[in-house]
C-alpha cells in the first residue's frame, strides 16, 4: 500500500523555506496571492478565480502572467487531488494578507470532496520566518483540527469579502468571530481601504501622504513609516509603490518626484527608484487636510474584493469617526446604508508589545504582493513580493 503524507500550505516562499529548513513533515506549498488588492469574485470556482487573479497581478506588472498563472494552476491542482495526503495543515499569520488566504482555503475545504479531508490550522501572531526550529516543531505538534465553527465563519466571511456589497462584511463582524481570533481585525483593516468620508483617501493612501508630509521623502522610508503604523503588517512594497503611482500622474497629482515628474511604480525594486525623492503637491496637501475630495478628482478604478470603486462622489465610504461604512449618493450628503450596522468596530487587538516581531521587509513579487509592512507595530515591514504576491508578503 502506498504511503501517504501531510500537505502543508502557507503564505509565501519565505515561510515555506523556513518550514522546510526546520524539517516540517510533508509537502509544503506557498499560496501566494495578494487578495486584499484587486478583484475577488467569491462566486467563481477555484480555477476561474485563479485566472482572474493572475490577470490582475500581471496587469500590475507584479509578475509575468505565464509564471503566476502556471504557479496558480499547479497550486490548484495539488489541492484538487488530495488522495495522496492524509492531512492538510494550514500555516498562516494574523494579518490581512494571511487571513484572506486562510478564509479562502477554509471555504474550499468546507465543500465537496475536500470537506472529507482532515484539516488542521496553525495561526501565528507575528511572522513565521523568524520562528526557531523548536517553536515551529511545537506549533506542528500542537496543531488543532479545524472546527465546524471555523469553517462556517470562514465560509460567511469569504462570501462577504468577495461580494459586491461590502456591508455584508460588517454583518459578519456583528456576529461572534472568536473561532478565528484575528479575522475581525483583518476585515476591519480591509474596510479602512475604502475611500474616507473625510477626503476620499483610503487609510493606506492617507498614511502614505502623511509620511511624505512628515519628511519621509524616500519611497522606502515612506513605506517603512506606513508599515510602522499598522496593527499588523500586511502590505508589500510593490503594492505600496503602486499606491504612490495612483496618487501621482501628469495631472491632478497629489504627489510627484522632486523634479515634478510622475511616480512610476517599478516591477522590481531598482536603485534609481528607491533613491528618488517624493514631494506633496499643493493639491495633495489640500486633499490630506480634507479641503478637497480625492474621489471626485481621481480618475482611476480600484477593486477591493468584490467591490469596484469607481471615481466620483457616489459609492461606499469608510467613516473613520464612526468606524463603519456608509453609502454616499451623488448630489447628496450621505445616504442611508442599505444595511445599517453599529458594531463594525474592530475587536481589541493584543498590545503590540505582546506580539512577536516579524522580519524585515522582503520584496514580494506579485504574489502576495506582500509588500512589506504588515505593521504590527514593532514588527519590521515586509518588503515586497515575498512572493506572497506583490511582495508583501511574499513571505
Amino acid at each position: 500500500m502506498a504511503s501517504r503524507q501531510r500537505l502543508n500550505i502557507t503564505n509565501g516562499d519565505s515561510a515555506a523555506g523556513t518550514m522546510s529548513e526546520a524539517g516540517v513533515e510533508g509537502k509544503i506549498i506557498a499560496w501566494r496571492d495578494v487578495l486584499h488588492e484587486g478583484p475577488v469574485d467569491a462566486s467563481l470556482s477555484l480555477e476561474e478565480l485563479s485566472k482572474q487573479r493572475a490577470r490582475f497581478i500581471a496587469g500590475n506588472n507584479w509578475d509575468d502572467f505565464s509564471h503566476v498563472s502556471g504557479d496558480f494552476t499547479e497550486r490548484d491542482r495539488v489541492i484538487r487531488h488530495l488522495d495522496y495526503f492524509d492531512e492538510v495543515v494550514l500555516w498562516f499569520e494574523d494579518d490581512l494578507y494571511d487571513q484572506l488566504q486562510l478564509i479562502q482555503l477554509l471555504d474550499f475545504f468546507s465543500r465537496g470532496k475536500a470537506a472529507e479531508k482532515k484539516v488542521s490550522v496553525i495561526v501565528v501572531d507575528g511572522y513565521i520566518p523568524p520562528l526557531s526550529v523548536a517553536e515551529l516543531k511545537k506549533l506542528e505538534a500542537h496543531r488543532a483540527r479545524v472546527t465546524p465553527e471555523q469553517l462556517d465563519l470562514a465560509r460567511r466571511a469569504w462570501r462577504a469579502f468577495g461580494s459586491n456589497d461590502p456591508s455584508s462584511i460588517e454583518s459578519v463582524l456583528e456576529q461572534p468571530t472568536s473561532a478565528l481570533p484575528y479575522l475581525a481585525r483583518a476585515l476591519t483593516r480591509h474596510l479602512e481601504e475604502f475611500p474616507s468620508t473625510v477626503n476620499g483617501l483610503s487609510r493606506s493612501e492617507r498614511e502614505a501622504l502623511t509620511a511624505i508630509q512628515d519628511g519621509y521623502f524616500n519611497p522606502v522610508a515612506a513605506f517603512l513609516e506606513v508599515a510602522r503604523k499598522q496593527e499588523s503588517i500586511f502590505l508589500g512594497d510593490l503594492v505600496f509603490y503602486s499606491y504612490l503611482e495612483r496618487l501621482s500622474g501628469t495631472e491632478d497629482a497629489l504627489l510627484t518626484l522632486k523634479d515634478g515628474s510622475p511616480v512610476i511604480a517599478p516591477s522590481s525594486t531598482t536603485r534609481g527608484f528607491v533613491e528618488s525623492e517624493l514631494v506633496l503637491t499643493p493639491l495633495g496637501s489640500d486633499v490630506l487636510a480634507g479641503k478637497r475630495d480625492w474621489q471626485t478628482i481621481n480618475k482611476k478604478v480600484r477593486w477591493l474584493g468584490g467591490v469596484e470603486i469607481k471615481p466620483g462622489p457616489e459609492g461606499w465610504r469608510w467613516n473613520p469617526d464612526e468606524r463603519r461604512l456608509t453609502y454616499r449618493r451623488a448630489g447628496a450628503a450621505q445616504g442611508p446604508r442599505p444595511r445599517a450596522t453599529e458594531t463594525a468596530k474592530p475587536r481589541s487587538a493584543k498590545p503590540r508589545s505582546a506580539r512577536k516581531a516579524k522580519p524585515a521587509p522582503t520584496t514580494k513579487s506579485t504574489r502576495k504582493p506582500k509588500s512589506t509592512p504588515k505593521t504590527k507595530s514593532a514588527r519590521k515591514p515586509k518588503s515586497t513580493a515575498k512572493r506572497k504576491s506583490a511582495r508583501k508578503k511574499r513571505k
